[in-house]
């Protein structure tokens, strides 16, 4: 029986660079890079929203029909590519799917529209889900657990880089020219990360056998099916559904409500992502670190309680500074995001390895489809007043706590395949 655990990166060094450490490094950054193209595309809409809603004339619901649209087309994708993702090579399967995503970013970007737009965010979301989950996947298989959360934090940092930089970069081109430059930016950025991709990222085929290839031919659901009926990893997507449900219901919503009922100019709105940014970039890799050495169930916890004061604060505040406003939101970003890499490390670890693309595909559907029922949720829930403000904010922060204490008190109750305690429980049982 072939083995189910991946080689090390040291079989598949870089060209002229030897030894598995190097290489390991810039498969994480070429990783990094390629999420964070994905990341830009799905968070630029968020700080385009009030420009947006004054281009098409659309309410805070339709606005959150926008949003939604990515995620909803990403969950449907999903669970299609779960049919057949684990059937072929990992490279060559993500950087397809990521020139795929380029192309309706480039759409996106050229849409006449309001109808065309959602089509074409649509069409972004459809290849945006997958390879979100293909890149965790070959986190999941290339990294061994003692280094996977560290390793989770560097592919991690896409969401501080995009923050630091992209967005900011991205509402200075929607100034000075339109909201449709950044997605114009993105569909550049995907050719160059191709292009890198092609050179850096290893040919990962371990998970291909042919005992399990006549399994594939004779259903395509069979590998989706296995997923499905093992409750450990039932546990870890409903896992990850409170985690992003609790984030999606605020996130979307924090610069509409920042611009009408904080006092924040969309001038400013650059600050929030830039210091955001900047101060994810150095706590997601301290979390990593801290969650392979202190362990990643409690270092989840302790960071997913310290999240609930700012999703109350950011939810309830009102009038305020920019000084004070840059404090609450800069806390939010560290803790409500901090919060994934220590969970992405417990439920990769959930998968089965020889199943594990059809877990994380299967993943990326579950992610989507909280992210798109959050955002809708919480665009019926708010709405607008006559001037303008939002109103019922803080309810959705409610709902947001409520959804975080669920996953906090749900956490232990997962099982890690690639733990140490896991093996030695398992060497146990099979001992005479």
């Amino acid at each position: 029986m072939p083995s189910t655990h991946p080689p090390p990166l040291a079989r598949n060094p870089l060209p002229g660079k030897p030894g598995a450490e190097l290489s390991e490094r810039y498969l994480l950054l070429t990783l990094a890079g390629i999420q964070f193209s994905h990341i830009l595309d799905f968070m630029i809409m968020m700080p385009l929203g009030p420009i947006l809603i004054k281009a098409f004339g659309i309410s805070t619901h339709e606005f959150g029909l926008l949003v939604a649209s990515y995620s909803f087309s990403a969950a449907l994708s999903g669970l299609f590519a779960a049919t057949f993702i684990d059937r072929f090579e990992r490279k060559r399967f993500l950087l397809t799917v990521f020139g795929l995503f380029g192309l309706a970013t480039l759409a996106c970007g050229l849409s006449p529209g309001y109808v065309t737009l959602i089509v074409a965010r649509g069409l972004a979301g459809a290849f945006g889900g997958v390879m979100g989950a293909t890149v965790h996947t070959i986190v999941g298989d290339a990294i061994p657990f003692a280094r996977r959360a560290k390793a989770g934090g560097i592919v991690s940092s896409a969401f501080s880089v995009s923050t630091i930089a992209g967005v900011p970069l991205s509402l200075w081109l929607a100034t000075q020219f339109q909201w449709r430059a950044p997605f114009i930016l993105i569909a550049l950025l995907t050719v160059l990360f191709i292009l890198i991709g092609l050179r850096v990222l290893p040919e990962l085929h371990h998970h291909i056998s042919p005992a399990t290839g006549k399994a594939r031919r004779a259903h395509p659901f069979v590998e989706m099916l296995a997923v499905l009926r093992d409750a450990n990893h039932l546990r870890a997507l409903l896992f990850s559904a409170l985690i992003i449900f609790s984030g999606f219901t605020v996130i979307p919503y924090i610069t509409i409500y920042a611009v009408n009922n904080v006092g924040i100019t969309q001038h400013d709105i650059p600050f929030i992502y830039l210091a955001g940014g900047a101060a994810t970039l150095i706590t997601a890799r301290l979390i990593g670190h801290w969650a392979d050495l202190y362990g990643k169930v409690r270092v989840y916890r302790l960071i997913a309680i310290a999240a609930l004061l700012p999703l109350f604060v950011v939810t309830h505040i009102g009038a305020a500074p920019l000084w004070l406003w840059l404090i609450c939101t800069t806390v939010f970003f560290v803790l409500v995001s901090g919060r994934m890499i220590p969970a992405m490390a417990i439920i990769t670890s959930a998968a089965q390895p020889k199943l594990r693309g059809t877990f994380m595909s299967l993943h990326g559907t579950v992610q989507a489809f909280s992210m798109g029922l959050a955002t809708t949720l919480a665009g019926f829930i708010i709405s607008q007043n006559s001037a303008g403000q939002i109103v019922a904010y803080g309810s959705v922060g409610y709902v947001a706590i409520a959804g975080n204490v669920l996953a906090i008190l749900f956490v232990s109750r997962i099982v890690m395949h690639d733990s140490p305690a896991f093996a030695m429980k398992r060497a146990n049982s099979s001992a005479p």
